[in-house]
């Protein structure tokens, strides 16, 4: 037998179709990246503009306060030069907190729908693969285990005779249920072949 730790199948027709479903798995995951970063990167730009509003509006609000401080020491006119001057400032810094609320509400929107949209394709094809090739491994490693003595050989024989249909069962012999009962040697090493190729794995001439 194989190596009993690799989750793939040893017959050429399962595992081409195994190495297939890897493959298409591993583009589809690639694809769907790729689309989740480009989503990410697109809504980040609403982020990044309210990043920019609030930078500038802090600046000016700040320039602002420091020109309507200033005027409200020229004599005589001071605080009516001043007082529009300081208003203009609070004015730019309701502009700064609404760039901060829109850089916020961005950043995680564009983590959400990132999340997202990579998240249910994968779901949807990542995780059923997954649960396939799990049960196949455990599959394999327990064939492959009871093939290891003669009473799991005898039992995988029974297996067999329950399981495979009866055309691949003509293939063993005129009578393999007999063959079994008499525990016929080279009938029961043809039926546990029988259940080890129905796990996708092959057996070695003697």
């Amino acid at each position: 037998m194989t190596t009993r730790f690799l989750p793939y199948a040893t017959t050429p027709g399962r595992l081409a179709a195994q190495l297939f479903s890897d493959v298409a798995v591993f583009v589809w995951t690639g694809a769907w990246l790729i689309v989740g970063m480009a989503v990410n990167d697109a809504v980040s730009a609403i982020a990044d503009a309210g990043r920019k509003v609030e930078n500038g509006a802090n600046g000016i609000a700040s320039n602002l306060a420091s020109a309507g401080d200033g005027a409200e020491h020229i004599p005589v006119v001071g605080d009516a030069v001043g007082k529009p001057l300081v208003l203009a400032s609070e004015a730019a810094m309701d502009v700064a907190r609404a760039g901060h609320s829109l850089d916020m509400t961005g950043s995680w929107l564009a983590g959400l729908l990132g999340v997202s949209v990579i998240a249910v394709p994968l779901l949807i094809v990542v995780v059923p693969w997954l649960v396939l090739r799990v049960r196949f491994f455990r599959r394999k490693w327990i064939v492959t285990g009871m093939a290891a003595n003669p009473a799991g050989e005898q039992l995988l024989a029974l297996r067999a005779l329950t399981n495979r249909p009866p055309a691949k069962l003509a293939t063993v012999g005129a009578d393999p249920v007999g063959g079994w009962r008499r525990e016929d040697p080279a009938t029961i090493r043809a039926l546990a072949s029988l259940e080890l190729r129905a796990a996708g794995i092959t057996v070695r001439a003697d």
